[in-house]
């Protein structure tokens, strides 16, 4: 669908560290900042501790060497899929999220009035960052839409959520209900992942996880020409005036 034939819309994501929209939602991202929609990736940390293996396999390799490092490549992968980031540095490995930082984000939600709300699943046994994440999607969207909350600010209206699928999807619970395809700008994906340095050995398995997806979204219905999808999960229903 062109961004001729739809209205614009605004789409957040927010994920416990900064590699996270790259390998989950890429895809998503990319294709809704093609289409001209106001697109944000809040990344809560920068995953120094836990998620830099790449890094800290390095000679002399210290914490804000890290950190930097971190940064940079997840500004060349915003750069690739045309998005913007920003990063709170709030540490990971355990993610601590406190009131003050809740309420930024809330500001960030009410700036940008999101339709769609991206972000990971309730409970991965794995990583339980991913599940503060979560919590905290759900809490700064709850607020944000608060009409005694900062009468300064505009509410949020009823934004959709969309979890993004984990790594370890069956231990996860995660049900898929949306197959999205990202063939149009998997092009774009595919150069934000390259930059990934510290996680480099992810990149094979979303590769090919965006194939299989692609093919379980053609024996779901769709065209031939759909060689790569991402997998969702809604939270809320969807309305609409007609079953399909």
């Amino acid at each position: 669908m062109s961004s001729e034939s739809r209205p614009s819309r605004s789409v957040v994501a927010i994920t416990a560290h900064s590699g996270d929209f790259v390998w989950r939602a890429g895809g998503a991202l990319a294709l809704s900042a093609a289409r001209g929609d106001t697109v944000q990736v809040i990344c809560l940390s920068f995953g120094e501790r836990g998620e830099a293996q790449g890094l800290w396999k390095r000679e002399g390799m210290d914490m804000a060497t890290v950190k930097r490092i971190r940064r940079e490549e997840a500004e060349a992968a915003a750069a690739a899929l045309e998005v913007q980031v920003d990063f709170y540095d709030l540490g990971d490995y355990p993610l601590v999220v406190s009131a003050e930082d809740n309420e930024r984000i809330v500001a960030a939600l009410r700036a940008v009035q999101p339709d769609v709300l991206l972000t990971h699943v309730p409970n991965d046994p794995y990583n339980r960052d991913h599940n503060t994440a979560h919590e905290t999607a759900l809490l700064t969207r709850m607020i944000a839409q608060a009409m005694g909350h900062d009468r300064g600010t505009t509410p949020i209206g009823a934004t959709q959520v969309l979890m993004f699928e984990p790594h370890q999807p069956e231990v996860c619970g995660f049900t898929p209900n949306l197959l999205l395809d990202i063939t149009p700008v998997f092009d774009r994906k595919q150069k934000a992942m390259e930059v990934m340095s510290a996680q480099s050995h992810l990149i094979e398995y979303y590769t090919e996880l965006g194939r299989r997806r692609g093919q379980q979204a053609r024996r779901n219905g769709a065209g031939s020409a759909v060689l790569h999808a991402e997998a969702y999960q809604r939270m809320f229903p969807v309305v609409g005036s007609e079953l399909i």
